[in-house]
């Protein structure tokens, strides 16, 4: 089988969600017996990773060529004479168009993996097209705009989010199959997308965890856990909120807790909030999460915007951790308000549940194990044995004869 996966950036190191979703479909097809080529553009450390990912996978072919453009207001004026949306802009590479374009007609199958890559696939290989979302895009841009309080950026955050939804349809409607998480299908629908095209994906993480002793609320301390991409505006804007909004509630019944915030390259508006408030640790990056699993006694994802599954959430669930997070930070899971987490976007009741994990053991436990029991519903092995057989359509062969992967 020859697959193309055209993806935004090397899909190496695996340590955030979408690049660990990435890599993920990237190690499956290409530890087998198939031709896989990947397709990126190199950004930041990309081409210092190449080498990592190529000795990961050597049977994979690795095509790239090297494009820095910031998300600025001068290339967001470019991108309104030269591309459909700002990240399609920065992402299109005319040489990496001319390599897709020699490539593409020999491929089975092809993947758009993120909507931007779109752009390189012409209508005519629709019939062998997946589009992989990893989130409805423009929702995202909905949301922040909804949190946006400088009229300007508000206006330009709308427009740009009505143009990701024109550029999404778009390449939905050019695509024979389209993976997606179940709340992001949704609002596919709502653009026109006809839901028989449509097959549902997860952002996974570390599901090995499932198998690891199960944590005990005597072993824990009096601390929060907060794990994730600190330069992410959904989860800056969403810290900021839990810091200024829910912490003053938490540190007022309990002096002595602690509030350990684990990523790299914090932004300053965080790193001035853990100055200024007493208990709150900027851990930077950590290779080895587990004593802080084991340590914590609640994981908090105080997200107010942003779409798709959220990673940080799947592996709280598979290592048994009692979280407290908003609507947005459960969406595509089938959780249960007070069974398995407590769901909430009012800081008063984000302190009160905060507060009944800390103190009350039962609780804790009942939750623990709950959260835990539901994550074996989302593993990798059931979810990349689907999209098998979903290749397996798309390329005419329902008996999946000839798609047979790493069995």
């Amino acid at each position: 089988m020859n697959i193309l996966f055209l993806t935004t950036q090397l899909p190496y190191p695996p340590i955030s969600g979408g690049v660990i979703k990435s890599w993920k479909l990237v190690e499956h097809w290409g530890s087998g017996d198939h031709e896989l080529t990947v397709i990126c553009p190199f950004k930041n450390d990309d081409k210092n990773n190449a080498e990592a990912f190529q000795k990961a996978l050597p049977k994979v072919k690795l095509i790239s060529e090297e494009i820095e453009r910031e998300r600025s207001a001068l290339n967001l004026i470019k991108s309104y004479f030269l591309s459909d949306t700002l990240n399609v802009y920065r992402n299109y590479h005319p040489q990496l168009k001319k390599k897709i374009d020699e490539v593409i007609p020999k491929a089975d199958v092809v993947i758009i993996d993120h909507y931007e890559m779109g752009q390189y696939v012409e209508g005519k290989y629709s019939d062998k097209t997946i589009l992989h979302e990893h989130n409805a895009e423009y929702v995202m841009w909905d949301r922040l705009a909804e949190f946006e309080s400088n009229p300007l950026k508000k206006f330009l955050i709308r427009a740009e989010s009505s143009r990701i939804k024109r550029t999404e349809e778009k390449y939905a409607d050019r695509s024979s199959l389209i993976w997606a998480a179940p709340n992001d299908i949704i609002e596919l629908e709502k653009l026109g997308i006809a839901k028989s095209k449509c097959r549902t994906t997860y952002h996974l993480g570390e599901d090995e965890m499932l198998d690891w002793p199960e944590l005990k609320f005597e072993d824990t301390e009096e601390s929060l856990l907060f794990v994730g991409t600190l330069t992410w505006e959904a989860n800056v804007d969403g810290l900021q909120w839990f810091i200024n909004e829910v912490w003053p509630k938490l540190i007022e019944e309990k002096p002595d807790l602690t509030f350990n915030i684990i990523g790299k390259n914090p932004d300053p508006r965080i790193k001035a909030l853990a100055d200024e408030y007493v208990g709150i640790n900027l851990t930077g990056f950590v290779e080895d999460l587990e004593p802080y699993h084991r340590r914590a006694r609640v994981f908090v994802i105080p997200l107010r915007f942003g779409s798709g599954i959220k990673v940080k959430l799947i592996n709280a669930m598979y290592r048994g951790l009692p979280t407290v997070t908003t609507a947005v930070g459960t969406e595509g899971l089938d959780t249960v308000n007070g069974k398995h987490l407590f769901e909430t976007s009012s800081p008063k009741e984000q302190a009160e549940s905060v507060l009944k994990l800390l103190d009350d053991a039962n609780l804790w436990a009942e939750l623990s194990k709950n959260c835990r029991q539901l994550s074996k519903n989302y593993t990798w092995k059931s979810l990349l044995s689907r999209h098998d057989a979903e290749i397996s359509e798309i390329i005419g062969n329902p008996k999946n004869e000839k798609f047979v992967l790493n069995q």
